[in-house]
């Protein structure tokens, strides 16, 4: 057996899992996550802010501090699209460096995906399977099977990203929505036009367990109740276009919305719409996960 903390550093989010691995069996011990929206403006200034570093880094400090309360033995620390486009993202990685104790990895969008999909399958059975992973600056749209991946594809577009770019009104314009929807199109549509009909669809990560948690009119935000939930499209894109047009503050009111996502789920869910109208289909229910690429990362270093 071996114990595994596992850091994801997002553009919008940073999260610990703290896991046993043995015999390809997982054991969770602790998982957390904090809003920090290290990519905050980087999508303007292609430079990561100091003071979002900073909350980065405090963040990073707490979590190493409980995974070695937890004794954990293997600890990974991997950023993904903020990281990736920042022009000083060596000064934040040499931040990191000096409160983790190891050498940060930035993930290309490629292994972003690869690891998305690992995370996501890990406890499915057989079939071809599409996976998204909506996030604050990329998005992940995999293909494989019985953990193969067939094609992977890392799109520029996440919540942070998108809401910065085209989401100035509270609630956003039908003409901002549009402009945005158009966007996704130009962007999705080539990849994913020639795609054989995808018999089994599972979204990943905080916009996608929302956009399902408002599906289900939950009166909280709970785990147990998303993962593994299995919804109509209709119904999903239903919840996703609700919230679009939803302004801020009606969205914090939601019970199961986590305040640092408010303000920037719309983007998110209109990403998830755009996938579930564009890539063909052959079903009609989406699949939740609350298994992603923090678990594809945690997973990598238990067999390192």
């Amino acid at each position: 057996m071996v114990r595994v903390a596992a850091i994801d550093c997002g553009t919008n989010s940073i999260r610990l899992l703290v896991a046993d691995f043995e015999g390809g069996e997982i054991t969770e011990q602790v998982r957390e996550m904090r809003v920090v929206r290290l990519g905050q403006d980087v999508d303007r200034t292609g430079r990561l802010d100091p003071a979002a570093i900073e909350r980065t880094v405090e963040a990073t400090r707490e979590y190493v501090a409980l995974a070695s309360t937890l004794d954990a033995e293997v600890l990974r620390f991997c950023a993904t699209s903020a990281a990736r486009d920042a022009d000083n993202s060596a000064e934040f990685l040499s931040a990191i460096e000096d409160v983790a104790g190891v050498i940060p990895e930035i993930l290309s969008g490629d292994a972003e995906a690869r690891a998305s999909f690992l995370g996501a399958t890990s406890d499915l059975g057989p079939g071809v399977t599409a996976v998204t992973d909506i996030g604050g600056g990329s998005t992940e749209l995999v293909l494989g099977d019985s953990g193969e991946v067939t094609m992977a594809h890392s799109f520029d577009i996440g919540s942070v990203r998108l809401t910065e770019r085209f989401l100035a009104g509270d609630p956003p314009s039908i003409g901002e929505i549009s402009e945005l929807v158009d966007h996704l199109d130009a962007l999705i549509t080539p990849v994913v036009a020639g795609l054989s009909p995808v018999p089994r669809f599972v979204g990943v990560a905080g916009t996608v367990t929302t956009v399902a948690a408002h599906a289900l009119e939950l009166p909280a935000y709970d785990p147990e109740r998303i993962h593994g939930a299995e919804l109509p499209v209709e119904r999903v894109q239903e919840a996703c276009l609700s919230l679009v047009r939803m302004p801020t503050a009606d969205r914090r009111a939601l019970p199961f919305m986590h305040p640092g996502r408010a303000d920037v789920i719309g983007a998110g869910a209109l990403i998830l719409d755009r996938l579930l109208e564009l890539v063909p289909l052959d079903t009609d229910t989406v699949l939740v996960s609350e298994r992603d690429i923090l678990d594809g990362i945690a997973r990598g270093a238990a067999t390192r």
